[in-house]
C-alpha cells in the first residue's frame, strides 16, 4: 500500500481549523485519520511541542498516514476504533480538541478489494477494520431477511429494502452471495429497471449503505462515544464531528444540543430540580456545510455537515 492511494482533499478543511484553532503546543485526536489531511494541518500549527494522536481501525490507512506523518514530532499513530476513546488515549490526557471525519475514505472506496464499491466486482468485505469481526458476506450469510429488511430501512432509507431482502435470502438458499457483484444483482432484480433508471445515483448505493454500516457498527456505539470524546476534551477545548448522511448526523446532532441543555424537568416546572448541567455550547449556529468554493472543486462535500461544540 502506497502512500499516494490514501491522499484526498479533506472536507471542510477551512472550517475545522477555524474551529479547532491548534496553536503551538497543543493535544489534538483525529479518531478517523484516514489519509492525514486533517491532521498534517493541525500538526503544521502545534509545532514540535504539541501532540496528536492519529486514530484509525484500519491498518492501511494507519501505514500510510505513519509513513506521511512519522517526521513530525508530536504526531503519535493508534490502531483501534474511535468509539474505544478512553482505552486508546493515555489516562488522564486531556484534549485540546478532537475530530472525527465520519465518511468512509476515499481509498476504501477506490480500492475494489475492500469490497466496499458498486462500481466494480469483488469479494464482499466492507470491513474498516480488516484484523477482527464478520465480513459482510458472512452477515448476510448470517442474518435473517426481517434483520436484511429493517437495516436497508434504518441505515439506508431504501424504500425497496422488504423486496432486496427476500431476493438476497432467496438467492443465497441457491448459493453464496460473496462478490459486490452478487449484491448488486440482488438490488437490480429488486428495484423494477424503470425505477432504476429515474434513479440519480447507482440504485445499490442505499443497500451498499447500509450494509457496511451494520457490518461496522457505526451507529449504535456512536452516542456514547460522543459523550467520552468530549469528556476528554478541556474546558474551552473543542470537538468537530463530520457526517455524511442524515442517521450519524441527527445523532449528533441530538447528543450536542442535550450537552448544551440536559435538562429533563417538565417544561413548565418554576425550578430545575433534575440536577443536570450543560457541559458544553453549541458552536456555528448548527450546521456547517461547505462553501460553494468548496463544493465546486470536491465532489466528496456535496453531503458534508460539521457540527461543533465547546466544552464548559
Amino acid at each position: 500500500m502506497t502512500e499516494i492511494q490514501f491522499k484526498h482533499e479533506p472536507v471542510l478543511l477551512h472550517e475545522v481549523l477555524a474551529w479547532l484553532d491548534p496553536a503551538a503546543g497543543g493535544v489534538f485526536a483525529d479518531g478517523t485519520l484516514g489519509g492525514g489531511g486533517h491532521s498534517e494541518r493541525i500538526l503544521q500549527r502545534i509545532g514540535d511541542s504539541g501532540l496528536l494522536y492519529g486514530i484509525d481501525r484500519d491498518e492501511d490507512a494507519l501505514r500510510a498516514a505513519t509513513a506521511r506523518l512519522g517526521g513530525y514530532p508530536g504526531f503519535r499513530p493508534i490502531h483501534g476504533n474511535f468509539h474505544d476513546i478512553d482505552t486508546l488515549l493515555p489516562a488522564g490526557v486531556l484534549l485540546d480538541g478532537g475530530l472525527l471525519d465520519l465518511g468512509v475514505s476515499s481509498y476504501q472506496l477506490d480500492t475494489p478489494q475492500r469490497g466496499f464499491s458498486y462500481h466494480e466486482d469483488a469479494p464482499l468485505d466492507m470491513r474498516m477494520d480488516r484484523t477482527q469481526g464478520e465480513t459482510a458476506a458472512q452477515w448476510l450469510s448470517r442474518v435473517d431477511e426481517r434483520t436484511i429488511t429493517q437495516t436497508l430501512y434504518d441505515y439506508g432509507d431504501e424504500k425497496w429494502a422488504a423486496r432486496i431482502a427476500k431476493i438476497i435470502v432467496e438467492r443465497r438458499e441457491q448459493q453464496p452471495i460473496l462478490t459486490t457483484g452478487d449484491l448488486v444483482a440482488c438490488v437490480d432484480a429488486a428495484i423494477p429497471k424503470a425505477v432504476r433508471r429515474k434513479d440519480d445515483g447507482h440504485p445499490a448505493r442505499r443497500t451498499f449503505q447500509a450494509v457496511r454500516i451494520a457490518v461496522n457498527d457505526e451507529i449504535a456505539p456512536l452516542e456514547k462515544a460522543l459523550n467520552d470524546w468530549v469528556s476528554r476534551i478541556r474546558p474551552g477545548g473543542r470537538m468537530c464531528v463530520i457526517t455524511f448522511h442524515s442517521i450519524e448526523d441527527r445523532i449528533v446532532k441530538r447528543v450536542f444540543r442535550t450537552m448544551q441543555n440536559p435538562c429533563i424537568c417538565p417544561p413548565k416546572a418554576p425550578i430545575c430540580t433534575c440536577g443536570r448541567v450543560p457541559i458544553a455550547r453549541v458552536m456555528g449556529g448548527g450546521a456547517i456545510k461547505p462553501t460553494a468554493e468548496e463544493l465546486s472543486r470536491n465532489s466528496r462535500a456535496h453531503s458534508a455537515t460539521l457540527r461543533v461544540v465547546q466544552k464548559l
